[in-house]
């Protein structure tokens, strides 16, 4: 099956994937696409513009459409229209190609804000921006049905996992 994570920044996307890959060994395991353009030298603002948003967009787009049979991927494409809205962007040039790339996917996973965090959130975050993207992701995935097939975690990391893993059973 191929699985996408999705959230915000800080909620246990990376951890729920780590843990995920060692349930299910014969996944690969596709990193978020902020790291796969660092690693080829991608120079990223800081905090990141609408066209980081955007290149990171067009390349989870690409790792969705190439991913193999048994994937788990850091991120979605719903994750960078979430980010684009939070922003003030239009998204409407992105939509059509981004629900192309998710009609590929057979789950997301949404990994929601909880309170408290369940993972240490640095002081230089910015809450509101964080909260904002939450609230976008979720209406996209949710609200505007962008995926077909979402389960949202809660919990620990090990009912996270035990959450994911009886959905995809």
């Amino acid at each position: 099956m191929r699985v996408a994570i999705s959230g915000t920044q800080c909620v246990g996307k990376s951890t729920l994937i780590e843990q995920l890959s060692t349930a299910l060994p014969d996944y690969e395991v596709v990193d978020e696409p902020y790291l796969l353009l660092e690693d080829e030298g991608h120079d990223f603002a800081h905090p990141p513009t609408a066209e980081d948003f955007e290149a990171q967009l067009v390349r989870s787009i690409a790792e969705v459409r190439r991913s193999g049979p048994n994937v788990l991927l850091d991120r979605s494409p719903a994750d960078f229209l979430g980010y684009l809205l939070a922003g003030g962007e239009d998204i409407d040039e992105w939509v059509d190609r981004a629900a192309a790339a998710m009609a590929r996917l057979d789950l997301v996973v949404l990994v929601p804000i909880e309170a408290p965090d369940r993972i240490a959130v640095p002081s230089d975050e910015d809450a509101d921006q964080r909260r904002n993207v939450d609230e976008e992701i979720a209406q996209l995935l949710i609200d505007d049905e962008l995926a077909a097939n979402v389960v949202t975690v809660h919990g620990d990391i090990d009912t996270r996992v035990a959450q994911v893993l009886a959905h995809l059973r």
